[in-house]
């Protein structure tokens, strides 16, 4: 059996967040484990919370600060631990500047849903859980 994709969602808009989790969660194994709707916020439990997770979502325009200040609070994670944009921005220069943070995928909201879905299902695939790579350290 596969385990549950460990997910932090960085995303400002209650309405796209609470979709994006319920479409990520019916469809892929992911698992929502927090979010957050300000840079600092998200800083903070990347931070506090550096093992517990394997992807986390990021939108770019935040209520305060930007999604940028995320991603390179995310450089220093470990390699089982993924990083995609999904921006309503998703220009070349935006792509671009994503890929020099690290960042693994960048999606647009508009138009490549599927596209994040199809990267959930791969990523959830390769990705043991947080908890068995603990157990395995033991």
């Amino acid at each position: 059996m596969i385990g549950r994709l460990h997910t932090y969602i960085v995303e400002d808009n209650q309405t796209i967040r609470e979709n994006l989790v319920g479409t990520l969660e019916e469809l892929t194994h992911v698992s929502a484990i927090g979010f957050a709707e300000t840079e600092q916020e998200a800083r903070r439990w990347l931070d506090e919370n550096a093992g517990t997770w394997q992807l986390a979502i990021v939108d770019l325009f935040l209520k305060q600060g930007s999604g940028l200040g995320v991603l390179q609070a995310c450089m220093g994670r470990q390699p089982n631990q993924k990083v995609v944009v999904l921006s309503n921005y998703a220009t070349p220069d935006i792509r671009r500047r994503c890929a020099q943070l690290g960042v693994d995928a960048v999606f647009d909201k508009s138009n490549e849903i599927d596209a994040l879905v199809e990267f959930c299902l791969a990523h959830g695939q390769a990705s043991p859980s947080p908890d068995a790579a603990r157990g395995a350290d033991a």
